[in-house]
């Protein structure tokens, strides 16, 4: 390992939870030495954009509206009797953009196919997820959203502890909906009213909850 990256790990080795990395001039190699020393078991999210590098330390609040929003999009998919493939938090990567990123979750709805069985995704070769989660309770993910929209991700979804919002890719760019494309039943403002309601009665009571509402929803 050289010794700026190096460097780099042992800043990262020290972030606290819910701490925010951000380094300038950094070289494309550099960024892919880094990510081949974290490994897939780091615990953090690494972001990168022509020569910018942001490492973000998942706080435990982010965790639990990430998981939730994991929770409930399988619950929407088996309603729907639809396959759905989590990607995780998946290294995107692609060198002729100069641009790398980590999202909180990606699901492959469309594309599911395509993915299972795979145990490496190349950008390059293989589909983008065809929803991209963020969750931003200690940082903003705004950067990411030109990669992912470079990279093709036809849909964006979007937590900021306020508002669950929807974005999809139209023309190059991200436009905010009302639902999901990929996941009907999903809506911004059913996802928002059940997060809200996580953050005073927690995730199994908010399961059940959603899980009734679904039920209601499909059979109305």
């Amino acid at each position: 390992m050289s010794a700026q990256v190096d460097s780099y790990a042992n800043a990262i080795a020290h972030l606290p939870a819910g701490g925010t990395l951000i380094l300038h001039d950094v070289s494309w190699e550099d960024y892919e030495e880094l990510l081949a020393d974290l490994g897939a078991n780091a615990g953090v999210r690494v972001s990168y954009e022509n020569g910018r590098l942001e490492i973000m330390s998942p706080s435990l609040a982010h965790e639990v509206y990430k998981d939730l929003i994991l929770y409930m999009a399988r619950l929407v998919a088996e309603e729907m009797d639809v396959v759905l493939e989590s990607g995780g938090s998946t290294t995107f990567k692609d060198h002729r953009l100069a641009q790398g990123a980590e999202p909180d979750n990606c699901f492959y709805v469309q594309n599911a196919g395509r993915i299972i069985g795979k145990a490496h995704i190349d950008i390059t070769v293989d589909p983008p997820p065809d929803i991209v989660v963020e969750v931003d309770v200690s940082h903003e993910s705004t950067a990411k959203l030109s990669f992912y929209a470079g990279i093709g991700a036809p849909e964006l979804w979007r937590y900021d502890e306020r508002r669950f919002r929807i974005y999809r890719l139209s023309e190059g760019r991200y436009i905010e909906a009302e639902a999901s494309s990929a996941l009907p039943l999903i809506t911004s403002n059913a996802l928002t009213s059940f997060l809200e309601q996580c953050k005073t009665e927690g995730q199994s009571k908010t399961l059940q909850s959603f899980r009734e509402w679904l039920s209601l929803t499909t059979h109305q």
